[in-house]
């Protein structure tokens, strides 16, 4: 079993005030042994290398919490999951919050599905795409945060995402360093799909290596037109 010592980044986690017990770290850590053997089986990530996986996708979610004021028992869906990032790692570290995990590609939910049972975490997985699953009325409107992170450039994934949010809540894309550009485009679609001009927030993962969340509250109902279909949104983005 590989140890990804998770312990390297409790410290870091601590200065903005999570505190990952032990339970958390172990989940973790069983998370990405799960991670790095599925990917043999099916692709889920190109990082498999533990201090990798560490920062790059434990530590990077966990950075949500210090930008982001997560309620207790907040309902968040998290938008072409993947392997499960941020989303699951945010129920590990905050086993209050409501998941849903959304994705349009059903092995990787068989994986998600896999890993929540093995640590005795319970969550909703959602076989849609993002355009299917925001016109249902289950799911439109429902959420207090949507997230999403390295699923599509910002025009597009507004559009994929914002239907979520209830009003009042929060959409809070995950981007690299070239997230202040993509905000900066995709300043009509925030306004389009009803939200208020983004927080733009920068962080360092890692010495040269940046990281850029993208925080939009909800100020009113989104119109029924959208989500588009998704082919006029990827040829005709907001």
């Amino acid at each position: 079993m590989i140890d990804f010592n998770i312990q390297k980044i409790v410290p870091a986690c601590s200065e903005f005030g999570l505190d990952l017990d032990k339970t958390a770290t172990d989940r973790l850590n069983t998370y990405g042994n799960l991670l790095v053997s599925w990917n043999e089986k099916i692709n889920l990530t190109a990082i498999t290398e533990p201090e990798e996986v560490l920062y790059k996708h434990f530590f990077d979610c966990l950075l949500f919490f210090k930008n982001v004021d997560v309620p207790q028992n907040a309902k968040i869906i998290d938008v072409g999951t993947g392997a499960g990032f941020p989303g699951l790692v945010l129920k590990i570290a905050r086993p209050d919050i409501k998941l849903t995990l959304l994705d349009g590609l059903n092995k990787r939910l068989v994986f998600l599905n896999t890993v929540l049972n093995e640590l005795s975490l319970d969550a909703e997985t959602v076989h849609l795409r993002a355009e299917e699953a925001g016109k249902k009325p289950e799911y439109r409107e429902k959420f207090d945060i949507a997230c999403a992170r390295a699923v599509a450039n910002l025009p597009v994934l507004c559009e994929y995402c914002i239907p979520f949010v209830k009003v009042g809540g929060m959409f809070v894309a995950m981007k690299g360093s070239q997230g202040s550009e993509e905000a900066k485009l995709a300043l009509n679609a925030y306004k389009l799909l009803s939200c208020e001009k983004p927080t733009i927030i920068c962080e360092e993962l890692r010495e040269k290596e940046q990281r850029t969340f993208i925080i939009s509250k909800k100020i009113s109902q989104t119109s029924t037109k959208y989500p588009r279909i998704c082919g006029k949104i990827a040829k005709n983005a907001l």
